[in-house]
């Protein structure tokens, strides 16, 4: 099962390179750096949800790993069985591995909580260094317009000269 926020980060993200590449064509400043700040952010969400996917998919496999090793166990025991106090130890084995089994499972869903408080954090944490970064971008740009403008165009001209590089 696919984390919601997989499938909004890559909504956003792709709504971002629209709005950024509409932006680059109309030659609004503006729509461009929203553009890409949309496109980090659901970069960043998505990322967050691959995370998230990654946590819960480990977690499912330990507890199935220890459904299996508990059955085993119980197959193994009952195979053995014949006598009153092999019973009786055979049903203290399968109750220890039921609680190691119960352990193992809160111990994995801890972890799992902690990794996603983690990253969420991480993803709120890049959030506002990117909202911070726009503004100091948009700061720079106002102030200086034709340092900007020639750093883009130099930029734009590297980017071309990459991109013809690899056709030929």
């Amino acid at each position: 099962m696919v984390d919601t926020d997989r499938i909004t980060g890559a909504a956003k993200e792709l709504g971002g390179k629209v709005q950024g590449a509409v932006g680059d064509l109309a030659g609004s400043r503006r729509d461009s750096v929203e553009g890409r700040a949309r496109e980090a952010a659901g970069q960043a969400e998505s990322l967050y949800g691959q995370a998230k996917d990654t946590v819960r998919d480990a977690a499912d496999h330990v507890a199935d790993a220890a459904r299996d090793i508990g059955g085993r166990i119980r197959d193994t025991v009952g195979g053995i069985v014949g006598s009153d106090d092999i019973e009786d130890r055979a049903r203290r084995a399968q109750g220890a591995a039921g609680e190691h089994f119960d352990r193992a499972q809160r111990s994995v869903r801890r972890v799992a909580d902690d990794a996603s408080d983690y990253a969420e954090d991480a993803y709120e944490r890049s959030g506002h260094s990117l909202r911070r970064g726009t503004r100091e971008v948009s700061h720079q740009v106002a102030e200086y317009p034709l340092a900007s403008l020639l750093i883009a165009g130099a930029v734009g001209f590297g980017l071309g000269l990459l991109v013809s590089a690899t056709r030929d």
